[in-house]
């Protein structure tokens, strides 16, 4: 029993140090970096994504917004970043019994679409005050190229408007296993991200931010399609 246990937490200590070593951005502590380390191995070695960063300050607010097509986009994101990401996602994603405690530790923002959504943005909206950096999918759920046209939500204009912080949109194509949520980053793929230009939003142009959203995470890279 001894040996099992030992062996256990042997196996259990390399794979943080593993996590650690490669992880790039700080979340808080050792506690939840070494998930940020996998994250950037399992993109890397599985997704084949190149060595692509979102060109993001160094300090103060930022909102990320990218097209959704599977469960493996938000480790794409991260892993095109250099600081952590605050993502917003659906209440009944978050309250997942055995993934809430990773969405918690990573500063997730629940989103109760069926009853008060604006919560979720008030909530944003402080961590955008307190300088930190909001990630959502403006569609609103997974939304493939084939899908039906789809009208993207107007929280992220709201949010940028709000807190003058800039958007960066991003066109996330490659992804083999379109339309699946938890095996998706463990199904290989050569994923590509297109950076767009950094859009600033304000009242009077909301709608014109919201269509250059719109051309960038919609667009399809040619050689994918």
């Amino acid at each position: 029993m001894i040996i099992y246990l030992g062996l256990f937490l042997l196996i259990a200590f390399s794979i943080w140090l593993i996590g650690i070593i490669n992880a790039e951005a700080d979340w808080g502590g050792p506690s939840v970096n070494w998930l940020d380390g996998w994250t950037r191995l399992i993109c890397r070695y599985i997704q084949h994504l190149p060595e692509q960063k979102i060109n993001l300050p160094d300090t103060g607010p930022a909102i990320i917004v990218a097209n959704h097509v599977s469960g493996v986009d938000p480790l794409l994101l991260i892993s095109a970043s250099k600081r952590p990401l605050r993502f917003l996602i659906a209440r009944e994603e978050y309250e997942r019994p055995l993934v809430r405690w990773v969405f918690k530790k990573a500063g997730c923002i629940p989103v109760d679409r069926s009853g008060r959504p604006e919560q979720a943005l008030r909530q944003a909206l402080r961590a955008l005050q307190q300088g930190e950096i909001i990630a959502l999918f403006p569609h609103g759920k997974i939304h493939l190229d084939t899908d039906p046209p789809r009208k993207i939500k107007g929280g992220v204009g709201r949010l940028a408007s709000w807190s003058a912080a800039p958007i960066f949109p991003v066109r996330i194509d490659g992804v083999t296993a379109q339309g699946k949520v938890f095996t998706a980053p463990f199904i290989p793929s050569r994923v590509l991200l297109t950076m767009g230009q950094p859009l600033q939003c304000s009242p009077e142009t909301m709608e014109e931010c919201l269509q250059d959203i719109i051309r960038t995470i919609e667009t399809p890279v040619p050689r994918f399609h």
